[in-house]
């Protein structure tokens, strides 16, 4: 593993069970057992009935891209070595969204609505980030 210099997420008591998910490469969300929202970013309540009965889930890790940004240039400080890169936000086939970069694939051909999946970046020992791909079937 080559040294990796980009910011790296802080893991919190709240957000380990994500981040472990994601060293085993399990994508995994919350779940309200009360009243069935899907909950994305780790909460410790529910935020449509404030219940405490969550549920971790693992995600099959495919959906579609909602929307993207692509950064040829003019990146913070910390990416520029980076650039061209792409931001998504990606919509799950659970019902959550999130943000993630799109790898392996030719950002020219990126668009809305494309069905993708994810992939698992081992950065470090702690940490392996979620990034997403072009669907392969």
């Amino acid at each position: 593993m080559s040294e990796y210099n980009l910011p790296l997420p802080v893991i919190t008591t709240l957000s380990k069970v994500f981040w472990d998910g994601c060293k085993e490469e399990k994508l995994l969300y919350q779940h309200c057992k009360d009243c069935g929202e899907v909950i994305f970013f780790p909460k410790y309540l529910c935020p449509n009935c404030m219940s405490h009965n969550l549920e971790w889930l693992e995600s099959e890790g495919k959906g579609k891209i909602d929307t993207f940004t692509v950064t040829y240039n003019f990146a913070p400080p910390a990416f520029m070595a980076e650039v061209p890169y792409c931001v998504a936000i990606i919509e799950l086939d659970e019902g959550y969204r999130m943000m993630s970069n799109m790898v392996e694939c030719d950002f020219d051909e990126l668009e809305c609505d494309m069905p993708v999946e994810v992939v698992f970046d081992p950065v470090t020992e702690e940490v392996t980030l979620p990034k997403f791909r072009p669907a392969k079937s």
